[in-house]
């Protein structure tokens, strides 16, 4: 606050009075110059001396009145207490001012004094001091034991009030209330630890925090609709979403369980990083995943108090609004002046941000709208020198400017590249909505719950839809075009162009007259927008082809958009926009701009319909020898015209493009194309577009085959898509022609089909069912590592015919999901194989797999591991085992089965004709457990592998599995890794190792060396000081039975490696002690990999216990 020449002379009680009056318009310029906190500040110090009475104070805080209104009523009512009430104003004065620069907070307060609200307000400053920092806490827990009401709470929440005028309005509900509030705030206030707070030098930071506090929740506290009418609050809309861990697979310490479903207040939390040594936590999601929620409702979260404390500052920005600034920045400018700016003190605020970057969080939205490709080849390091903008983002997600600041950053997965992720801490993916999440999400939308059930049973009798609406961004089009679906007789949407078009028939009917809305979609009613529709079309193609995602009223000129155009509601006002600067728009979503885009390209005369293929990536090869031939330096093609369509396309963002090709397929399907026609749009011009497309899918699908490599000898002939192709697929569904369909499988000659890490979730499902049920020949589908769901299984149920083995590792699938799959397989016999591990499985879903094994007598394959199935769930999968004869691989690693469970699937496999493997690693079985599995080897003949790391077999165990073994005659490996195996059970392991009749060629145990043949075999020997028990596997060759174990090979460059003679070797074999045989010295634990009848290497790994 300014000083006051008065307060000087303010002392000298003669002139007090006379030197007030004075200086009455300078008071009054002090008074409203500063901030509403220092005002504020004054009174408190004249409320605690009671210079001013509570009447008085509460007629001066009237909401609504300018301050300079105010502050002339405070001046007169100053003056009316005479020379002793002008002092004490000075002195008010001179202690607000001490306050901002170096606040006290050491006051403390009688708890038994008896008059709980006189001490409030004597204390008033240093209450508000220690109370602003953490009003949050204060009113839950007062809200919690009654105190106050949730409506008395939501108004001390108005976002209008900074933090230290929602404390002072909580003093004031507690001065007036007589139900022990003000008891409770003082002993509250005085046992509470002293909170993690800013240096008391830092004064202006408080003030800046409260500003920023204010900004943030303003901007993030509502969600606004398309025509602006309504408001609604983002807690009363807010859905969790499914945001899971991405963990590197095959990664040392990596997870045996399925990827961590987090929840947001979970973002920061120490699992699954990456890069110990990065700030950034990566947010990746499908366009209309719901990233843009996800932030917003982080900064309201922080802005409320209500999570995300450990930062004192936190800075929203949006990628495309970032991409839009032209002039060069500094860290000061961008944090100051495009997000919020300090009011006073600005060196000291950002003094303080350089030196607590720990405080600071900066979240970046959208990275995949940022038009240019992250880079870390130009450094950048000084905070106050400024440079270009992508220049200054790449270097604070490096973390060369801000280190130790967190920032979270959002992008669709295509965007993030290598190189980025090398500078990501945390890596989350975004999956949408679960089926329970949709439900939640309508029921919130709709107050009435008649609509939402509706609403829910159509989209549970629709699958397509369903699959649809796990993308927040088509459960609000559901939700917003209720009526239509609900009343709708021609039957629901099946593809994304489908969605559209409705929420386009919406929107059209909102702004047309009453008497329309009958009609529908019809000719009448597109015609009548087309020019419109056109304009808004131009605006989006032109901004994907110039990375252009926010307008400017230049560009919306250019465009010819003009106000009616504008209030149909698909552009609204950009948001993240910098106060005082120009207003912008954008479309309500990405999705939305690239629909029109496709739409202005399908109706737009002025388009060549040659200019579709780049669309596709698929522009014909030049017909000229010379041109392909010759180096692109040494014969140019022809210039594109700058602007052109084609220019545009081959500009835009890959990913745009590949959303924009499939509306375009849509609309040029046969369903659209009449109602395209009837618009006074050339039909002949349609249909060669329309062939277009056709021959541009059909061609880039007949690449995508060519590039399929021979099958390897002995295997089966595979392929591994990428995401391009799978958004061929979904072209081809948007199409909805089966004939096309047809002929672009016809090339598909595989047997294999891999489609790992493409991004597939429910709506890729049904274009993959949809075009993979033509294939002429069974296929393994392999779709591991994506976002299938219970929703996305649902929709592969058309391929199901065709399908002889489905992969879905790590896919979030639950019983549900499962349940109904396997209630479709039953009917196709094709199905043979089925790998489940690394989802949400429990016992629930062992009745349908009991069904499943029992039903198909040609099943081969079942792998459940990292579920959570227990023995109940085993008992009942044994069921099905009894009754099947044609099992031949079953994997349970990772459950939790135990003794009971072991010992039904022995006593079911006893007698078992066909099952060659199976894994029970990690599944707490004791010493009853293995007695049964022994029991089992001594009647089975035809296992040949048995795993059991992990689990608490004991010597007990281990001894009952050797006496086994000397009566089983097939097995082949037998695998105790990690086992709590001690020196009474080797004995008995050897003696079985010699006297089996079972062709063991591999034993996994601790400590064991078995009686080795004299030949000369070289050995190497790793000596691992220092390490864990670790399980070795024979060089070049991996255990088949073993999931990857938690704790892996140690990195050899902590070891070393000796070459043994011959000699050495075959003398030490006789004993088999390993001290004979090597110089070794300390408690050992060996983990032997031995070949029994093939003299291939042996590989020994010494690890110290």
């Amino acid at each position: 606050m300014p000083s006051l020449p008065g307060c000087q002379t303010s002392g000298r009680e003669m002139n007090s009075r006379e030197a007030f009056q004075a200086q009455r318009s300078q008071l009054v310029g002090l008074l409203v110059s500063g901030s509403l906190e220092g005002f504020e500040s004054i009174l408190d110090w004249l409320l605690s001396w009671e210079v001013l009475s509570w009447e008085e104070y509460e007629g001066l805080r009237l909401l609504g009145q300018p301050l300079s209104q105010v502050a002339r009523r405070l001046l007169d009512t100053i003056w009316n207490k005479g020379s002793w009430g002008c002092q004490k104003f000075f002195a008010a004065v001179q202690q607000a001012q001490a306050d901002s620069q170096s606040p006290e907070q050491h006051d403390s307060w009688d708890l038994h004094s008896g008059h709980p609200a006189r001490d409030l307000l004597n204390h008033r400053p240093a209450i508000v001091r220690k109370l602003y920092s953490h009003v949050e806490d204060v009113l839950a827990v007062a809200r919690e034991r009654g105190f106050i009401s949730q409506y008395e709470c939501d108004e001390i929440r108005l976002p209008i009030f900074t933090a230290s005028q929602r404390a002072r309005r909580l003093l004031d509900l507690a001065t007036v209330k007589t139900n022990g509030l003000a008891a409770f705030l003082l002993q509250h206030l005085q046992e509470s630890p002293a909170l993690l707070s800013l240096p008391f030098e830092a004064a202006e930071c408080q003030k800046y925090i409260s500003k920023l506090r204010a900004t943030v929740s303003a901007q993030s506290r509502s969600l606004s609709t398309y025509d602006g009418a309504e408001t609604l609050r983002l807690e009363d809309i807010y859905t969790e979403n499914i945001l899971e861990l991405r963990m590197e697979v095959g990664m040392v310490g990596a997870r045996k369980k399925s990827p961590a479903t987090l929840g947001l207040e979970e973002l920061f939390s120490t699992q699954g990083h990456l890069n110990e040594d990065a700030d950034t936590v990566l947010v990746v999601g499908e366009a209309g995943s719901g990233k843009s929620t996800l932030l917003q409702r982080l900064h309201l979260l922080w802005a409320t108090g209500q999570d995300f404390q450990e930062f004192l500052f936190v800075f929203p920005f949006s990628c495309r609004q970032l991409q839009c600034v032209a002039k060069p920045l500094s860290v000061r400018t961008l944090l100051f002046e495009h997000c919020c700016w300090p009011d006073v003190g600005q060196q000291v605020v950002f003094e303080f941000l350089l030196d607590h970057p720990d405080r600071v969080l900066l979240t970046f939205d959208g990275f995949d709208e940022f038009r240019f490709k992250f880079t870390d080849q130009e450094r950048h390091c000084s905070p106050t020198d400024p440079t270009s903008v992508q220049t200054l983002l790449f270097n604070l997600l490096q973390g060369n400017l801000l280190k130790n600041a967190r920032k979270v950053l959002t992008s669709r997965p295509d965007a993030v590249s290598a190189c980025l992720r090398k500078y990501v801490r945390t890596e989350c993916h975004l999956r949408g909505f679960s089926e329970e999440g949709i439900e939640l999400y309508l029921r919130k939308c709709h107050q009435d719950p008649d609509v939402a059930d509706h609403l829910i049973q159509l989209l549970r009798a629709t699958s397509v839809l369903h699959g649809l609406c796990h993308l927040p961004v088509f459960s609000w089009m559901v939700s917003k075009c209720h009526q239509e679906l609900l009343l709708q007789n021609e039957g629901s949407p099946k593809t994304t162009t489908d969605m559209y078009l409705l929420i386009l028939q919406h929107f059209l009917l909102h702004a047309s007259p009453p008497d329309a809305i009958s009609h529908g979609l019809g000719p009448g009613l597109l015609q009548g927008k087309l020019p419109s529709l056109l304009h808004l079309g131009h605006l989006a193609f032109w901004g994907l082809g110039s990375c252009c995602y926010v307008f400017s009223a230049q560009q919306l000129q250019m465009a010819q958009v003009d106000a009616e155009d504008i209030s149909l509601g698909f552009l609204v006002r950009a948001q993240g926009v910098v106060p005082g600067s120009a207003a912008t728009l954008e479309f309500l979503h990405i999705t939305f701009q690239c629909f029109f885009a496709a739409f202005y390209l399908v109706l737009c005369a002025d388009v060549p319909t040659a200019s579709l293929r780049h669309l596709f990536k698929c522009h014909r090869a030049s017909s000229s020898q010379l041109t392909r031939l010759l180096p692109a330096l040494c014969v140019q093609s022809p210039r594109t015209k700058e602007g052109s369509v084609t220019a545009l396309l081959q500009k835009a963002e890959p990913h745009n493009l590949q959303i924009t090709a499939a509306f375009l397929a849509g609309l040029l399907s046969r369903e659209h194309l009449d109602l395209l026609a009837e618009c006074q749009v050339s039909e002949k011009a349609l249909l060669r577009r329309q062939t277009c497309a056709r021959w541009c899918l059909a061609r880039s699908l007949r690449k995508h085959f060519h590039c399929i490599p021979p099958a390897v000898p002995g295997e089966a002939k595979s392929m591994h898509a990428m995401p391009g192709f799978v958004w061929l697929i979904r072209s081809l569904y948007e199409m909805q022609e089966e004939r096309l369909a047809r002929e672009a499988v016809r090339g598909l000659d595989v047997e294999h089909l891999k489609l790992t890490f493409c991004g597939v979730g429910p709506a890729e499902c049904a274009a993959l069912a949809f075009v993979l049920q033509h294939v002429q020949r069974p296929l393994a589908l392999q779709l591991d590592y994506n976002s299938v769901g219970d929703i996305g299984v649902e929709q592969l149920r058309p391929c199901l015919g065709v399908c002889k083995a489905l992969y879905l590792r790590d896919n979030n699938i639950s019983d549900r999901g499962i349940c109904k799959l396997i209630e479709h397989a039953l009917h196709y016999g094709q199905l043979q194989k089925l790998a489940l591990f690394n989802n949400k499985l429990t016992d629930g879903c062992t009745h349908s797999m009991a069904k499943l094994l029992e039903c198909k007598q040609n099943f081969l394959a079942l792998r459940l591991g990292n579920n959570h199935i227990t023995a109940a769930g085993a008992q009942v999968l044994a069921q099905g085992l009894r009754s099947n004869a044609s099992l031949q691989f079953l994997g349970f690693w990772g459950n939790t089965v135990g003794d009971k469970g072991a010992q039904a699937l022995a006593e079911a496999l006893g007698d078992h004709q066909s099952l060659r493997w199976l894994s029970l690693v990690g599944n707490n079985i004791g010493s009853m457990g293995a007695r049964a599995l022994a029991q089992m080897l001594e009647k089975n003949m035809a296992l040949e592998e048995l795993c059991l790391e992990e689990n608490h077999l004991c010597d007990e165990g281990v001894c009952s599995l050797a006496e086994g073994l000397k009566r089983n005659s097939s097995l082949k490996v037998l695998n105790f890794c990690l086992c709590q195996v001690l020196a009474r059970a080797r004995p008995h392991c050897q003696t079985a190792w010699v006297q089996t009749p079972a062709p063991l060629l591999q034993l996994f145990l601790p400590g064991l060396v078995p009686p080795l043949p004299r030949v000369s075999v070289g050995v190497t020997v790793a000596v691992l000081r220092g390490c864990s028990p670790t399980t070795m596997s024979p060089t070049g060759v991996q255990k088949p039975s073993c999931r990857p174990l938690k704790a892996t090979t140690p990195s050899w460059k902590f070891g070393s490696e000796a070459t043994l003679s011959h000699q050495r070797k075959s003398r030490g074999s006789a004993t088999g002690t390993p001290d004979s045989c090597f110089d070794v010295s300390g408690s050992m634990f060996i983990y032997l990999f031995v070949s029994k009848s093939g003299f291939g290497p042996w590989k020994l790994d010494y690890a110290r216990g």
